[in-house]
């Protein structure tokens, strides 16, 4: 019978897929900052798809972009450049690799979201659900354990936890049986 790979193993693979889950994220961020007037309002493809989204999107979703992402564009503009940035930074780094994964997620559904109802098969099969899935494997599980920042601040917070020793307590049983009647009779 052939054994499982070693945590050690696993834990190197995860990494690659959260380093290059974190480089997926700043290659799309990097154009949005070298280019910016192509990205940031007026005319920029923030404000189109912003408005496109306030059209067709999720019908919940709509006057969320009407009524508060539209009139504040510019900061919204700044807030998803620089937490696409941000969550690409802290996945390659390895360092809040879980709050990385969160905040990938949260972006990822709000673009699906502007884009129409999220679960149809054309959204699960976009790009954006892939990036939402692997944002989620870095939330879910400990990516940042190997080769990130992550590694050594558990080990530096493990060594300040004292060790509890576990040790066994009898409990009572929880129905004792009646106590037996000596005077009682067996035959009838």
């Amino acid at each position: 019978m052939k054994t499982l790979p070693s945590a050690p193993a696993y834990a190197r693979w995860l990494a690659l897929l959260r380093i290059l889950t974190g480089a997926a994220w700043i290659a799309h961020a990097l154009p949005k900052f070298l280019d910016s007037p192509s990205f940031m309002p007026p005319t920029g493809f923030i404000a189109k798809f912003v408005s496109e989204g306030a059209q067709h999107g999720s019908h919940a979703y709509q006057p969320f972009l009407a009524n508060v992402v539209a009139p504040n564009i510019a900061l919204f503009a700044e807030l998803v450049r620089l937490g696409e940035m941000l969550t690409g930074i802290v996945l390659v780094l390895g360092i809040f690799t879980r709050f990385g994964g969160l905040v990938g997620m949260f972006l990822t559904l709000n673009y699906m979201a502007a884009k129409g109802p999220v679960v149809t098969s054309a959204q699960l099969a976009s790009p954006d659900f892939a990036m939402f899935l692997l944002s989620a494997i870095n939330l879910v599980l400990p990516t940042g354990r190997a080769f990130g920042l992550d590694a050594l601040l558990g080990r530096r917070s493990r060594s300040r936890v004292e060790r509890v020793q576990a040790e066994f307590v009898p409990e009572p049983p929880l129905i004792t049986p009646p106590p037996s009647d000596p005077t009682a009779s067996t035959h009838s």
